[in-house]
């Protein structure tokens, strides 16, 4: 099977840890041998969160103020290179030394006119308490807002609408190659004019589910799993209630309440791509990936009911 994983922030950096290449290195070594179990019998291709790397690399381009800081758009792609390089490495490491490996630098194109641009909602950077979050703010023209009980920078997250590089993962994808793309949802660009054709950054981020969805919908994939921190999709979740949800079909959940902040992108990101392409989409653990693709764990969503 061709299958779309996109991993979840967890996979790369947990919440409250150190944004130190050490600490990095070692969550995407535990995200690598996951995945190595499912690489040999099938082609993959490999997504993945980048908020608190563009977050910090924002930060330290600040601190030198000989020049302006990198916009988003150029610091998505430092984020695609780095990211992709310790996945390689620590995947590498798994596998027959005769695995190839890809990192493509994958441009996603967003609508100049999405209103997203007007009501900036997508978190990057690290935490920060209030006042010290108000205070950059001032200081750089942030916009900033609550995450949970700190407080965040947030930016534009507008739709993607088409990616530029999907000839050249289909080729590598022919040749055994696992390819890893996509990172943080693409580089975010637009045309400044479509008469002409001529493409320039955008400063936002691009919601990397529905970018993984987008991804697998192009390239064909018969599988798109979100890989992230909890073993699947619940009803009730945090109340004595919880329930969870083994499969369902993209109508069942259109009729569930999924909070906007965290579970909410993926079931659309899910359904969208079940809808659009009639194959399967699945919502669970990192640690399950392999289970996940037989169909035994996480919560599978097809258009079938009762799978």
């Amino acid at each position: 099977m061709r299958i779309v994983v996109a991993l979840g922030g967890n996979a790369l950096l947990k919440r409250g840890e150190p944004m130190t290449a050490e600490v990095q290195r070692k969550n995407v070594r535990v995200a690598a041998q996951a995945l190595a179990q499912i690489a040999d019998k099938n082609q993959l291709v490999l997504s993945h969160g980048n908020g608190p790397q563009v977050g910090l690399l924002a930060l330290q381009g600040a601190a030198y103020n000989a020049v302006e800081t990198y916009p988003l758009d150029v610091l998505g792609a430092q984020t695609e290179g780095m990211i992709g390089y310790m996945i390689e490495q620590e995947l590498g490491n798994l596998l027959p030394f005769e695995v190839p490996f890809a990192t493509i630098l994958t441009m996603t194109e967003v609508d100049p006119d999405d209103p997203a641009f007007e009501n900036p909602t997508k978190f990057v950077g690290p935490v920060y308490d209030e006042d010290a979050a108000k205070k950059l703010a001032a200081e750089k023209g942030w916009i900033v807002k609550p995450d949970g009980d700190k407080w965040r920078r947030v930016v534009p997250s507008p739709l993607p609408i088409h990616m530029f590089e999907i000839r050249p993962i289909k080729w590598l994808l022919e040749k055994g190659t696992i390819v890893i793309c996509a990172g943080g949802g693409g580089i975010p660009v637009m045309y400044q004019t479509r008469t002409k054709r001529i493409l320039r950054g955008v400063e936002a981020v691009i919601d990397k589910d529905r970018a993984g969805a987008l991804l697998a919908q192009e390239l064909e994939a018969d599988m798109y799993i979100m890989a992230t921190d909890v073993d699947g999709l619940y009803l009730d979740w945090s109340t004595a209630q919880a329930k969870k949800i083994g499969a369902a079909t993209p109508v069942e959940l259109e009729n569930l309440n999924f909070a906007d902040g965290s579970m909410g992108p993926k079931v659309e990101a899910a359904c969208e791509f079940v809808l659009k392409t009639g194959k399967t989409a699945a919502i669970g653990s990192l640690a399950d990936i392999p289970e996940i693709v037989e169909g035994k764990a996480g919560t599978i969503i097809k258009n079938v009911p009762n799978v």
